[in-house]
């Protein structure tokens, strides 16, 4: 028996098991089977269950991510789902790069939410929670129904063999946040794949720290591999290219559909490495134009480290953060608390935002609304997607005229952070990229005009977007910052 076949064997006993454990209302399946809710990763975690969490860690290390697999049922739904699409379409999957941002964002929020303890989104997010309301919501009602179909005809032919429950919605909001669920997970599943585990699921992005170095992997033959590309076009996962004979081992379900598919035995499942892909002929004169570039631009870097201003070059340390004494909603918002009333910290803004200014606020009483920061870039005036794409009236849709004459802050010099007192060294990054104007660079001392110059705010002008922060040269802390307004105002 193969590897995709045992998997599927296991898969599908786990996954009946754990659907019988909700659908049950008798009892008498948790006697036997309760077991298999405490081996869940993320219960196991929260119950601090260590047996559970290393013996699924060392699962992962020795067999990739087998979990997600074959004892995630949310997992094992998808590849159901996958598996009926791909009966009518086959060869449907291609390689796509790891969306490392998604993921690790998406694990981000979640490490926040369970340290705060916003249960709902907690909830909202685990995959084992979700699979439990999918059930509990959608299919627990047929199945009772069902039940008392069948317990009618006994009871007609004088057996009690079945009984009759009562049949009813426990809550309304969940079966809403159910149904959404299911239908988000499916379409994915439908589409993708393994979309949802390798992009949204935070236990597949955790485990899928440990299946970069399980012992057993998918390994390449370049030898024997005829870049048929079979094994990239059934990849549910999406992690196969066959073009370069690689496996991104993180996202890798080990379901074993490659190995099925391989005709030429080019793929194996094994701890020993195979025979490295010969590398393809590069053009000589290419590859040096490249190095000699590479090389340049190197020298280039090297030559500008020391000097902090202007050049984009000052990213020697990362920005950190200003503690601001009022949170910055975007353009658009009116104001803080038109943002807390409407905003249901959809995210949706958060992830069209180009820029990386927008994201969740950390805030216990606005937990993953929209909060805005420069340490990535700043609110450019040519762009409003933001309110384009907020559903709630959060933040209004405004036009670029609106957008540029709103002050949603204004700037801040902190004097003991810039480069012209701490380095000597002359700036102006802050003026030079304004697009309101709102900076004027002065003589540090009124009473010599050769003095070194320093920022002047006009806080009647700012508008608040941040490129005077975002743009300084000062780490990790700007030297210029900007305050937020409650209420925004039109300039």
């Amino acid at each position: 028996m193969n590897l995709k076949r045992i998997r599927r064997v296991l898969a599908a006993v786990v996954f009946v098991l754990i659907t019988l454990l909700f659908l049950d209302f008798s009892g008498t399946m948790h006697v036997w089977f309760g077991w298999l809710a405490k081996i869940q990763f993320l219960p196991a975690v929260l119950a601090l269950n260590l047996v559970v969490v290393i013996v699924l860690l060392l699962l992962t290390l020795v067999f990739g991510r087998i979990y997600c697999s074959v004892i995630c049922p949310l997992g094992i739904m998808q590849d159901l789902i996958s598996w009926l699409h791909g009966k009518t379409k086959k060869n449907r999957f291609s390689y796509s790069g790891e969306k490392r941002w998604l993921r690790y964002g998406v694990l981000g929020v979640f490490v926040v939410a369970l340290v705060a303890g916003a249960g709902s989104l907690v909830a909202l997010l685990a995959p084992y929670s979700s699979f439990g309301r999918i059930v509990t919501n959608l299919l627990k009602p047929i199945y009772e129904s069902g039940n008392n179909v069948l317990a009618s005809i006994a009871e007609h032919y004088e057996s009690y063999a079945f009984y009759h429950v009562d049949v009813w919605i426990r809550s309304m909001p969940t079966f809403i946040m159910a149904a959404v669920t299911f239908v988000i997970v499916a379409v994915l599943a439908w589409r993708g794949g393994r979309t949802y585990c390798n992009t949204i699921c935070p236990v597949g992005t955790v485990l899928s720290f440990f299946a970069r170095f399980s012992w057993l992997k998918i390994r390449f033959d370049a030898d024997k591999c005829k870049n048929c590309s079979l094994c990239t076009k059934n990849c549910k996962a999406s992690c196969i290219d066959y073009k370069t004979h690689t496996v991104d081992y993180s996202r890798c379900v080990t379901c074993g559909n490659c190995l099925d598919k391989c005709k030429f035995g080019a793929l194996s499942y094994s701890h020993a490495a195979g025979k490295k892909a010969e590398p393809k002929p590069v053009d000589g004169g290419r590859r040096s134009f490249l190095v000699a570039s590479a090389m340049a631009t190197t020298a280039a870097a090297l030559a500008q480290e020391k000097k902090k201003v202007d050049g984009g070059l000052a990213t020697i340390e990362d920005k950190v953060a200003p503690a601001r004494k009022t949170p910055l909603t975007p353009p658009g918002s009116l104001s803080a608390s038109n943002m807390a009333k409407r905003c249901t910290g959809c995210q949706l803004c958060v992830s069209e935002c180009p820029n990386g200014v927008l994201r969740p606020s950390t805030d216990l009483l606005k937990l993953m609304q929209p909060t805005m920061s420069y340490e990535l870039g700043y609110c450019r005036p040519e762009c409003h997607r933001c309110s384009e794409v907020c559903p709630t009236g959060a933040i209004k849709p405004i036009s670029l005229e609106e957008k540029t004459s709103t002050q949603i802050g204004h700037a801040v010099w902190v004097k003991k952070n810039c480069v012209v007192v701490t380095d000597g060294v002359e700036c102006g990054n802050c003026e030079r990229h304004c697009p309101s104007g709102a900076i004027q660079m002065v003589p540090m001392d009124e009473n010599d005009e050769l003095s070194p110059l320093i920022p002047a705010v006009n806080e009647a002008k700012c508008i608040g977007c941040g490129a005077c922060e975002n743009l300084c040269p000062a780490r990790p802390f700007s030297a210029i910052y900007v305050e937020g307004h409650e209420q925004h105002h039109q300039i």
